[in-house]
């Protein structure tokens, strides 16, 4: 057994000791993680051997796109995203999300190492399945989302995936950028501002990345399917930004539970005409489509909700703290890393007062 599965499988039996359920739900994350480690080849070795041409091209490219992010945006230049991983399934791990049935504030649950986070990753869809329907039984609002990568912080050396291999060059790059943050700031019990920070950090590396392809054939193409994705995302943003202070004025109310639930339900509906209101003008949101099924097809719910707030909500604050570096990704990384040994209160003042201005020109 490797060092590496020799230190996973020391985290499992030290579970053993907090409970049966626990300890299985720890024996599922020793196991996939394993899987994904064992089965790892590195990328030189894939190409050598592969006779399927569209992966040999995604390879070369998301390599392309490896060496960027560290010679360019200052990421680790480490062996994560060099090797190669077959996983056999559309995701690599599904993600449970669950909040009260009128509240906007998530479970959340604790590990070692990772400390506490507002979702439970699970590498088999059947098990997120039965933990979500658990939590759905207990009265929770409940969310599912797959998950196509994922980062070990540094602890493993992330392998490029099956799951997002074949995905159009500035996805790819996106979520390269995006998972290597991860390993340069962690703040731990704080879910918000891990995601927020890697989704500022890819922002900004695609646009660079982007501009740096300007000599060569494809680089209209790029800009254009960038610049599509972000007109994609800012609606769909936009929407969750209407509906999510409406439903919680709701919440925040003297109003009875049952009333609170009506007016959830109008909301929802209304946040769901607005959606088709939207696609009647730009067909490609339909893209959102399994977002607004939602869980078992129920629609959107809190949870669903507070799950894009997690990656979202203290973008602009950190867009604000890379522009307040001049757009040094060095310096940027520096001040995240001292937000993030601040207690969680004081960092969220800064990042508020850091957004204001922004929320202040969008309005």
């Amino acid at each position: 057994m490797t060092t590496i599965l020799r230190s996973l499988a020391a985290a499992c039996a030290a579970s053993l000791l907090v409970g049966c359920s626990l300890a299985d739900y720890y024996w599922q994350g020793f196991a996939g993680q394993a899987q994904l480690l064992v089965r790892a080849r590195p990328i030189d070795e894939v190409l050598a051997s592969t006779d399927d041409a569209k992966l040999a091209e995604r390879l070369k490219r998301a390599r392309e796109i490896r060496l960027f992010a560290s010679q360019e945006l200052g990421l680790p230049d480490n062996a994560s995203y060099t090797r190669y991983t077959d996983v056999g399934r559309p995701f690599v791990v599904w993600n449970v999300f669950a909040t009260p049935a009128t509240s906007l504030t998530p479970l959340q649950w604790c590990f070692p190492v990772a400390g506490c986070v507002n979702y439970r990753g699970y590498f088999s869809e059947i098990e997120a399945k039965a933990e979500a329907a658990r939590l759905a039984a207990e009265g929770h609002d409940v969310y599912i989302g797959g998950v196509p990568a994922y980062s070990t912080l540094g602890w493993f050396d992330d392998p490029v995936l099956s799951s997002f291999i074949r995905y159009p060059d500035t996805a790819l790059a996106r979520l390269v950028f995006h998972e290597l943050a991860h390993q340069v700031v962690y703040a731990k019990d704080d879910t918000q501002f891990n995601e927020s920070f890697a989704t500022a950090v890819e922002e900004a590396g695609v646009a660079r990345w982007i501009a740096k392809q300007s000599a060569k054939p494809q680089h209209a193409a790029l800009l254009a399917e960038q610049e599509r994705g972000d007109r994609l995302r800012a609606e769909f943003r936009r929407l969750v930004r209407e509906a999510r202070p409406k439903l919680a004025a709701v919440y925040a109310s003297d109003a009875s539970e049952a009333t609170k639930l009506q007016h959830k339900r109008v909301l929802l509906k209304e946040m769901r005409q607005a959606y088709e209101d939207a696609k009647a003008g730009e067909a490609s949101l339909s893209a959102f489509d399994r977002w607004f099924a939602g869980y078992e097809g129920r629609g959107v719910n809190n949870a669903s909700l507070v799950a894009v707030g997690l990656y979202d909500d203290k973008v602009p604050a950190f867009r604000a703290l890379l522009a307040e570096a001049d757009g040094d990704m060095k310096l940027f990384y520096a001040r995240a890393k001292a937000l993030a040994a601040k207690p969680r209160h004081e960092r969220n003042r800064v990042l508020a007062n850091l957004a204001a201005p922004q929320a202040t020109a969008r309005r």
